[in-house]
């Protein structure tokens, strides 16, 4: 599968946030062509401000290997991470990260500038279905003003 067509499934996890009336992010966690987590936003649901769709695949991915490290593995998150999954992401040790929108009022760059946050060897990739993302960012706030 492509980029775009993983960024879809994680797309589809954003629309289950969005139904269950969640800030409507979406992630999966793909290893070796198989998707092996996916999540999204909990933070209503669970009354819980780190329930972010990053930091729940990452549970999920760990508890199905076994494992504390994702090396191998790639995220894919239609929006970019936070400060807080930008920490939990930089102790995966993941392989790489994939995102959709970019966060200006969120993400990590508004505490690292450019400075990368994560693992040095973690690759980073934005802007997959950057638009599809975003709409669907769009349409939550503005349905809540």
């Amino acid at each position: 599968m492509t980029n775009e067509q993983y960024m879809q499934q994680a797309l589809q996890q954003a629309k289950k946030a969005f139904d269950a009336d969640e800030v409507p992010v979406g992630a999966i966690i793909v290893l070796n062509n198989t998707i092996i987590a996916k999540a999204h936003n909990q933070v209503e649901l669970l009354n819980d401000s780190t329930a972010h769709a990053e930091i729940l695949a990452l549970t999920t991915a760990y508890n199905f290997l076994g494992s504390k490290y994702l090396p191998q593995a790639t995220l894919y998150i239609t929006l970019e991470p936070c400060l807080m999954c930008s920490g939990a992401l930089y102790w995966s040790k993941i392989g790489k990260i994939v995102f959709g929108a970019p966060d200006d009022k969120n993400s990590y760059r508004k505490c690292c500038g450019t400075s990368n946050p994560f693992h040095p060897k973690t690759e980073l990739v934005g802007g997959i279905l950057q638009d599809e993302c975003a709409v669907l960012m769009k349409d939550f706030f503005k349905a809540k003003r």
